[in-house]
């Protein structure tokens, strides 16, 4: 029995115009279309669609799916390794719901988690550039700048800079929250070790530096509600101690 593309839609949960689309771009034909111009898709239409929309779900691009769809693959084949795939998502993601629950049982007792389980679950650089994506994605087209093509990714590396990030941004909230002025100096502190941080890890940063980054962040919509997601007023609070830090700097 042949299926209308409204059928195919809602028997698929696609939209119609996704179905159009991937007939314009040759993924997904229809098994016939009418004198009128009717879309008719068969049961290999709909298993075809069936490994495309597995495929989406992993994240694949349109471009690698047709790819492997037009390989000499056979579905069972690729079945396989989509369950393959599959598997290994869910593993991480367990790792990931462990390390959340872990980090609100410290929170809750007021403890500082092990900073080695902090990111656990980031051991590879595929799992970095999906973290990076959102951001490298914003980045990209507002500003032109793919930050996953411009720097590599050195795991290690990656790891210790999350962890000194969180470090320093727990801190600032930690700050915040108890009422310090952003120029006090328990906060001058923070922003001092941190840089120096940064300075002695191959990222050379001058107060002046900092101080042009904070304002990004409050400039940067994105930014700005990155931070303040985690505590509100967090983005202007760092721009303050910035500021205050290189007025101290320059005298």
């Amino acid at each position: 029995m042949l299926l209308t593309v409204k059928e195919m839609s809602k028997l698929a949960d696609v939209s119609i115009k996704t179905l159009h689309h991937y007939h314009k771009i040759g993924l997904l034909l229809p098994a016939q279309v009418t004198e009128a111009g009717y879309r008719l898709y068969g049961q290999k239409e709909l298993e075809r669609l069936q490994g495309i929309l597995f495929f989406r779900e992993l994240d694949f691009p349109l471009k690698m799916i047709h790819k492997i769809l037009d390989s000499n693959l056979d579905r069972i084949s690729i079945l396989k390794q989509q369950k393959k795939l599959f598997l290994k998502r869910i593993q991480k993601l367990h790792q990931l719901i462990n390390t959340i629950d872990e980090s609100i049982h410290s929170t809750v007792k007021g403890e500082h988690m092990d900073q080695s389980n902090l990111f656990r679950g980031f051991s590879s650089e595929a799992e970095w550039e999906e973290a990076l994506q959102e951001q490298n994605e914003h980045l990209t087209q507002a500003y032109q700048y793919d930050l996953l093509k411009e720097n590599s990714i050195q795991i290690e590396e990656m790891n210790e800079a999350a962890i000194e990030a969180q470090r320093f941004t727990s801190k600032m909230i930690a700050a915040l929250q108890n009422k310090l002025t952003a120029n006090d100096d328990q906060v001058q502190a923070i922003v001092k070790q941190h840089l120096h941080y940064l300075n002695t890890h191959g990222h050379q940063i001058k107060p002046s530096d900092y101080l042009q980054q904070t304002r990004f962040f409050i400039e940067d919509d994105f930014h700005r509600e990155m931070l303040e997601s985690q505590q509100p007023g967090l983005a202007y609070y760092l721009h303050v101690a910035a500021i205050s830090y290189a007025e101290t700097q320059q005298k």
